[in-house]
């Protein structure tokens, strides 16, 4: 793609995405162009980011490694569900991923963790996505245990309507209320700070001190810094 196809793209890709300027997003479709180039010349060669090498950038570039949540962030950055990410697509996608505003990101986790497209969070989708990120203890004989009574505490603290499941009024109102839900259920956005496991237990009232026999494994990364530096300011000095 010549320099001029380039900026004409990212002239119009620029007036429908939030976030970025034009010249940010010619960043963007050079960056695009580079992850293309990778994945043909493995031999796939389709007209976008399939969920392979999409989910490797999440894993190398933003280290995002939660399998369960990199397939999650993939459906949701695919929007015509055509099981590839578009130019467009990675553009906008990233528009919140990186920049979005508090309710843009809301939408976007609820979206993730959304498993079955219901327009709600239910007790199953929740234990499906928190097994695994409590740490069993040699002592204990049910890990599964643990993770049921963090679903009910989660409940508790965040189902206002008492339908025993999470509508988006209900997790937009319980991550305005205490920012740290946002990513209750997995990480799936590069820019939450390191926070310690009991930080966020605490804010759900979950009686840590009481016992000690779990605590969420949860990895933050953040590498927003390192991406925008590579991508905006390198190429923009070229």
């Amino acid at each position: 793609m010549n320099k001029r196809t380039t900026q004409t793209l990212a002239e119009n890709i620029s007036k429908q995405v939030e976030h970025f300027s034009k010249k940010e997003v010619e960043c963007l479709i050079r960056e695009f162009n580079v992850l293309m180039a990778e994945q043909n010349n493995s031999g796939r060669a389709v007209h976008g980011l399939d969920r392979g090498k999409f989910i490797s950038t999440l894993h190398s570039i933003f280290g995002l490694t939660d399998d369960r949540m990199t397939g999650r962030v993939f459906r949701t950055f695919d929007k015509d569900n055509d099981s590839v990410v578009s130019m467009k697509e990675w553009i906008d996608g990233l528009s919140v991923f990186l920049r979005g505003t508090l309710d843009e990101k809301i939408k976007y986790c609820f979206t993730v963790y959304d498993l079955n497209g219901d327009n709600a969070i239910s007790r199953e989708e929740m234990l499906h996505m928190l097994k695994g990120r409590l740490i069993r203890q040699p002592n204990e004989e049910d890990p599964d245990e643990g993770i049921k009574d963090l679903v009910e505490i989660i409940l508790k603290k965040m189902d206002y309507d008492h339908d025993g499941k999470l509508s988006f009024e209900d997790f937009e109102k319980a991550v305005k209320d205490e920012n740290l839900l946002l990513e209750a259920f997995g990480t799936c956005l590069p820019d939450f700070r390191v926070i310690c496991n009991e930080k966020l237990l605490s804010s759900l009232n979950f009686p840590i001190k009481n016992s000690q026999s779990y605590s969420l494994l949860f990895l933050f990364f953040q590498r927003i810094e390192m991406f925008e530096g590579r991508v905006f300011q390198e190429q923009m000095e070229q």
